[in-house]
């Protein structure tokens, strides 16, 4: 049947969906051709996927959540909280299926196990290289969802060795498969964490790792892509908590104006709570702003530079953390780095800050008579509060990761925050010792 000339185009539907409501997205799907529209749902998240179906009839439901593979189809279902409503969704699914989405719905989202697809090609190790062709044939059409390789198993499921496509084709006339096959295989625990898996992926340069358990028993397969696919969403979320806010986990033009606000306004409270010890420090120091109002001009220049200094070690050590470049055994190492790197830095802002004062004070005269003790002040006082930005900048990761938490936590607007206060201690304690006497 040839749609008609008005008919929603697949590009159109696109274009619109972040601006549709989930009952809107759904009836769009309907009026697109079938292939367009699978197109379009399978390169929905799982969120979106799952909200989608939410608004189908049931029969309609089970059509569009069977045309996904067992791993994507689980990834939908963590989006459903355990109860009736998952089990609703189980329910649609053929048997063998059920039965995979099940296993991997054991295991958590960020783990190698719930990455997996449970569908790959297998070989026994005295197949003839005919008689696995003949079968991966058969099998590729229905079972089959990573097709890079074929791994060869033993009666009891223990991963034997590997072999691509390619070596299955070029092998010479009578060979078995275990005279093709690799015996050297990269493997990924079934327990192991996404970043480990990616980073086995990078040194490995594979397009799919096979997953097994502690017995070496093949459990499933993890693809480039679908790593790739939960890095980007982990590397998302991290920079939302850099930001200063909690983790969106939804795209930015289709979460909701209250569940947006609810997610800054937070941090956004805490951070401002914080910024208030500013203003109390500001009146500890009160006197000595009175007797040298010239003081309270580099304040902000003060803050800024520890704030700064504190966010960039921060991001840096995050980063790092991420890469496993750094592990927490190595927190000593980094902050001896820090501290040198602090001073270094501190100087050289301190320098910009003297020569400024110098120039401004020849050109304007701005800053009186003691203009060289404000500049030694500034200058001294950089360096302090530098070295102190870059030192809790790293070291606070290693302290939320040896708690529990989430490195990425350590938010530049948190560090800034508290770098601030202690930032106006030190510059104004640098001011009593150097100015008094004289100004103060």
């Amino acid at each position: 049947m040839t749609p008609p000339d008005d008919a929603l185009s697949e590009s159109e539907l696109r274009e619109a969906w972040p601006a549709l409501s989930n009952r809107e997205r759904a009836e769009g799907l309907k009026v697109l051709p079938r292939a367009a529209a699978e197109d379009l749902f399978f390169t929905l998240g799982a969120r979106e996927q799952e909200r989608v179906l939410r608004d189908l009839p049931a029969d309609e439901r089970r059509t569009w959540l069977r045309v996904l593979p067992p791993d994507d189809a689980a990834d939908l279902l963590q989006q459903v909280p355990a109860g009736p409503g998952r089990e609703g969704l189980l329910a649609l699914l053929d048997e063998p299926t059920r039965h995979e989405v099940e296993a991997l719905l054991a295991y958590q989202q960020d783990r190698a196990g719930g990455l997996m697809s449970p569908r790959f090609g297998r070989l026994r190790p005295e197949m003839s290289i005919a008689e696995a062709l003949t079968y991966l044939r058969q099998q590729t059409r229905v079972k089959v969802a990573a097709s890079f390789y074929v791994y060869v198993l033993d009666p009891a499921q223990t991963l034997l060795g590997v072999v691509s496509f390619r070596d299955l084709l070029t092998a010479p006339a009578g060979a078995r498969v275990q005279d093709v096959m690799s015996k050297d295989v990269v493997t990924v625990d079934s327990q192991l964490g996404q970043v480990e898996v990616a980073r086995l992926f990078r040194s490995s340069r594979r397009l799919a790792l096979p997953v097994i358990d502690k017995s070496r028993h093949m459990q499933g397969v993890v693809t480039a892509d679908d790593i790739v696919d939960a890095v980007s969403e982990d590397a998302t979320s991290d920079i939302q908590k850099l930001g200063g806010s909690e983790e969106l986990g939804e795209p930015y033009l289709q979460i909701g104006f209250t569940r947006m606000f609810r997610k800054r306004a937070g941090w956004l409270s805490a951070l401002f709570l914080g910024e208030m010890l500013t203003a109390t420090a500001m009146g500890f120091f009160e006197k000595e702003i009175d007797k040298a109002v010239v003081l309270a001009l580099f304040v902000p220049l003060i803050i800024s530079s520890g704030g700064n200094s504190g966010s960039q070690a921060t991001s840096l050590v995050i980063r790092a953390m991420a890469l496993g470049e750094v592990k927490l055994r190595d927190w000593f190492r980094v902050v001896g780095r820090e501290i040198f790197a602090g001073l270094a830095l501190g100087a050289t802002l301190g320098c910009i800050g003297f020569v400024r004062i110098l120039l401004w004070q020849k050109a304007f005269h701005t800053y009186g008579q003691h203009y060289l003790l404000i500049g030694f002040t500034v200058g001294a006082s950089l360096i302090g509060v530098v070295t102190f930005g870059t030192l809790a900048g790293s070291l606070l990761p290693f302290i939320l990761r040896r708690l529990g938490f989430d490195p990425a936590s350590a938010s530049a607007p948190f560090v800034a925050t508290l770098v601030d206060v202690t930032g106006l201690i030190i510059y104004f304690t640098t001011a009593s010792a150097i100015m008094r006497g004289t100004l103060l």
